[in-house]
Parts: C-alpha cells; structure tokens; sequence
C-alpha cells in the first residue's frame, strides 16, 4: 500500500467522534502504523501512528522516527504527516517537541511564541532554495491548543491535498528531503543549546494579544483568584540536553510576598502573567485603566546583589516597554530574597522600587513603603 495508501486510509477512516478505543477503525489504523511492512521508509526510520489516548486527537499524526534519533515526540525534532482538523489535507512537518514546555510556558500563547521564536531560528539553518514547494506553517484548521501548538512548532511543511495525493516515488522524494532537513537542523539546535542560550526560554512578544486589565468589581474578586505560583519543592528542568535539580526558592519568594501583600489590599496574579513574575492591582481601585505594579522577583546569591539588581532592571524596563504598549505604564517593584543594600537608592533614581524579605517579614525602600509593600 506504500505511504500514499497509509495516507488515504487515516483520511478515510479517522472519526474523531467515534472515540478511541482499539475497536475505532481510525484509530485501529494508526496503532497498527508501527507494524506496517510496506511504507518503504529510508532505511533506519520508522513510523507510529497518533490519534490520541483517553480523548481522540483533533489531529491525528504519523510520526517518522529514526531508529537511532530523537524516539520521545515531547521534545527534539522530529518528523510527521499531521492531518487537519477536517481531515481534507495532511502535511509533512519537521517538528520541534511541544510537550516539555507545558510545565514552564503553559499550552496556550507563550509557548506558541517560543516554539515560532525558535522556529524562526532553525530555519535559518536550512537551504530554502532546496525548499520548493514548502511552507513555514500547516493549516491545521482547528482552534484547539494543541493543533496550535503544532502549527507554531513547525520549521518547515510540505502539504497536500488528500483528494490529489502525489505519487508514492513523489512523497518518497519528499519525505527524504524532509530527513535532509531533520539533519541539519538538529546539528544547528545541538550548537545552539551548546552555546548556553538554550538555558532561557525565548519569548517573542505579542502585544496586541497580551492579557488585558481585570476589569471587575472588588466585591467579586478574591484577591487570591489568580494567585498561581508554581510548587516550592524541588524540581528538574531540562537545560543543554541534561537534567539538573534546582530549587523552586524564586518560587517561594513570589508565593510567600504574594500571600502578604494580599494581605496589605493588593490582588496578586501569576495566572497568564508569563513571562512577567508577578502583577498586583489594588482591590479598591477598580476604574478603567487603572496602573498596576509589576514585579520582578531575583534571589541574591552569596550575598552578592549586583547580578540580581541589574537582571530585575532589564527585565522590568524589557516588560513595560513591550507588554504595556497602548496601557498604562506600571509601577515597577524589584522583589529580593535578602537586604540589596546601597542598590535600594539607586533602583529608587530608576524608578524601581525595591522589596526585600527580613526575617519573617518584608522590608524596602521609601517608595516600596509609602505604597504599603512592606510589613507595617
């Protein structure tokens, strides 16, 4: 049947409806993708077919993965043959992993931002000259996050019209160039995460879709209702292809001064922030366009605040010139893990205030005071 068959078939039978038990003729097609003897793959590849687990997929996707490659389609790059949402076109992708950035970027419109950002990047690793014919993104034609996700994932896509299939000699010569561009890209992405840039997630701002203003009566807002900070126990991130255990302090920081100010009648809010730290709103001031206090939390590190203040003015500076554009501009508070000394004026010369725990309180410059950021 070749891969032309395969493709046809899933578009055939896929009913996104029907479920996903092993019964489903869709989904009976597409676990039984990695026994298929007759796909003809370049020699070392094979494929896995996808159409979701406990919920069927808006998408369903066969995987084109090397034996010796990248196996975990959570992160890295890999190849696929994502089908749309209405199952009238399927796209031969290379992909980057989506599903690793969940737990830092969320699933909505930070992580599409850093899976195009990156994108972006890799594609200037490619000969687009050998690239006739393809395009930056599919149309997956589904609202959905993770068919989102996947069109912001994709470095480069070669489509088709399920109803105009290509030959099999023709989708056997595009699915090796696909392989010619899995390659070079993952020697350009191994560089680049060698280079120490990869240790920050990219956000390319958006501004016009950026979360407006609560707009909404003190009355009905707990002051804790967006108040989200991640867990303060130990955690591994992935940083240059390794794992390492950090602790979550920068995230007790944020929790622990959230709880207080709520407290002093701010409403703080982590929920859709990213990549900002922390927002506070005052409950009893609910007009429209109303300013709001970002704040940017740092530890200091063996007693050293130099490298803390300067990261806190950056960032702060960075957010209210691209995320505040057509907005009020908000006050601007850094937020310490211990006293930033003789940094506490100089911030207040930037327009920074600055707060900082002392004991089991909160302690911080006259600005940081007068708006009843500290502990009375």
């Amino acid at each position: 049947m070749g891969i032309r068959g395969l493709l046809a078939e899933v578009a055939s039978t896929y009913d996104r409806t029907a479920g996903s038990g092993q019964e489903v003729e869709g989904q009976r097609v597409l676990r039984g993708v990695i026994r298929r003897t007759d796909l003809l793959l370049p020699s070392g590849f094979k494929a896995k077919g996808h159409g979701g687990q406990t919920t069927p997929a808006a998408t369903p996707w066969i995987g084109i993965f090397e034996d010796q490659g990248m196996q975990d389609p959570k992160r890295g790059l890999y190849l696929a043959y994502i089908f749309s949402a209405d199952l009238k076109n399927v796209a031969l992708t290379l992909q980057q992993g989506i599903t690793w950035l969940e737990d830092s970027l969320g699933k909505g419109r930070a992580r599409e931002e850093h899976l195009r950002h990156h994108a972006r990047r890799l594609r200037r690793a490619l000969d687009r000259k050998e690239a006739l014919g393809w395009v930056d993104e599919p149309d997956l034609r589904d609202g959905a996050t993770r068919p989102k996700a996947y069109e912001a994932a994709s470095v480069i896509a070669k489509s088709y019209d399920i109803a105009a299939l290509p030959s099999e000699i023709k989708l056997l010569e595009d699915l090796d160039r696909g392989i010619q561009f899995l390659r070079t890209a993952e020697r350009f992405d191994r560089v680049w995460w060698a280079s120490g840039e990869g240790d920050v997630l990219q956000v390319a701002y958006a501004v016009k879709e950026h979360v407006s203003q609560l707009e909404v009566s003190p009355r009905d807002l707990d002051p804790l209702a967006d108040f989200q900070p991640k867990e303060s126990g130990d955690y591994t991130a992935q940083i240059k292809a390794r794992q390492q255990v950090k602790q979550r302090s920068h995230e007790d920081l944020i929790n622990d001064f959230g709880l207080h100010v709520a407290n002093q009648g701010f409403a703080p809010v982590t929920k859709r922030q990213h990549p900002k730290d922390l927002v506070l709103r005052r409950m009893d001031v609910v007009e429209a366009g109303r300013r709001e206090w970002l704040v940017e939390a740092k530890i200091v590190r063996n007693r050293n605040s130099t490298v803390a203040v300067r990261e806190a003015i950056g960032q702060l500076y960075e957010y209210r010139h691209f995320l505040y554009q057509g907005k009020p501009a908000p006050f601007l508070v850094g937020l310490f893990s211990e006293d930033i000394g003789v940094y506490a004026s100089y911030l207040e010369t930037h327009g920074i205030a600055s707060v900082w725990r002392s004991g089991q309180g909160w302690e911080g410059s006259p600005q940081a005071r007068e708006w009843g950021l500290t502990t009375e």
